[in-house]
């Protein structure tokens, strides 16, 4: 961040506001009354770009209530409610697997329409009784290409405009975890005696989620006239195996607290 934009370390304020609210009816089911099943093990959690016939995503279902006859798997694309039904369980726990192929047949679309960065939105109900409602039990699986370590390091253009910062980084991996990679020049690109680091960041295996563990870059803000210490990053986001490019939530701050503002986004473009 730019030393004219500091103005020293923020305090985080809560407000809390009252007002009316009206009641919306969702198509989808009721919510908050039935119980919760849980989504765990997958195996994988997104579908292969360079495989679209084949590929499928794969997960267990758990549930420990008797009143529930059936749970229903429902999806949708890109954020949108048109939801369309892909399966029904009716025993539990169950190994649920489905393909890319039922997924695109039920949302009417075609499977050549698929592109990479594509998200599908997946939903779980609960039928009890003979009602049916809508849990919070949901994940997303996007259309990925296959982790590539020479894909997803380099030399990058970095950019955040929240955080007022541009430049150029290097992304290396690890010699003996190709899914733990780490970022130098964080810091220098701000004018900063970067003498810390490199932020080293984890990348889940099973939907490309991108993790920045909380690393000390540079020992001083001295270069910006402050006197604080231990400057540092954390976060969390996304990798896009097909294009190398990391997007992600940065939070940033010193030894003596955490810079105001919600998570500042960076992205990470390869060059």
């Amino acid at each position: 961040m730019k030393k004219n934009k500091i103005f020293g370390l923020i305090a985080s304020l809560f407000l809390i506001f009252s007002a009316c609210e009206t009641e919306v009816v969702d198509p989808a089911g009721l919510r908050g009354v039935g119980v919760v099943p849980g989504i765990e093990d997958f195996n994988p959690q997104t579908f292969d770009v360079l495989d679209l016939n084949n590929t499928f995503v794969q997960f267990k279902l758990v549930l420990d209530a008797p009143d529930v006859s059936e749970a229903i798997i429902l999806v949708s694309f890109k954020g949108d409610k048109k939801r369309a039904e892909v399966t029904r369980v009716s025993s539990f726990p169950a190994t649920v697997k489905i393909m890319l192929t039922d997924v695109v047949s039920k949302l009417g679309m075609q499977l050549s329409a698929v592109q990479p960065a594509d998200v599908f939105n997946f939903e779980v109900q609960t039928i009890q009784g003979g009602q049916t409602y809508f849990s919070s039990a949901a994940f997303n699986a996007a259309v990925v290409c296959g982790y590539d370590p020479d894909m997803v390091t380099g030399n990058y253009h970095v950019i955040s405009n929240s955080w007022g910062m541009e430049g150029t980084v290097t992304i290396t991996v690890d010699p003996d975890d190709e899914f733990v990679i780490y970022v130098t020049g964080l810091a220098a690109a701000e004018g900063l005696d970067e003498d810390a680091g490199p932020l080293k960041m984890v990348v889940n295996p099973l939907n490309y989620s991108v993790t920045a563990e909380r690393t000390a870059l540079a020992s001083s803000l001295a270069p910006w006239g402050l006197p604080y210490t231990g400057y540092w990053f954390s976060g969390s986001g996304e990798l896009n195996t097909c294009d190398g490019t990391y997007t992600m939530g940065m939070t940033i701050g010193v030894d003596q607290g955490t810079f105001g503002g919600a998570p500042h986004d960076f992205t990470f473009t390869k060059n």
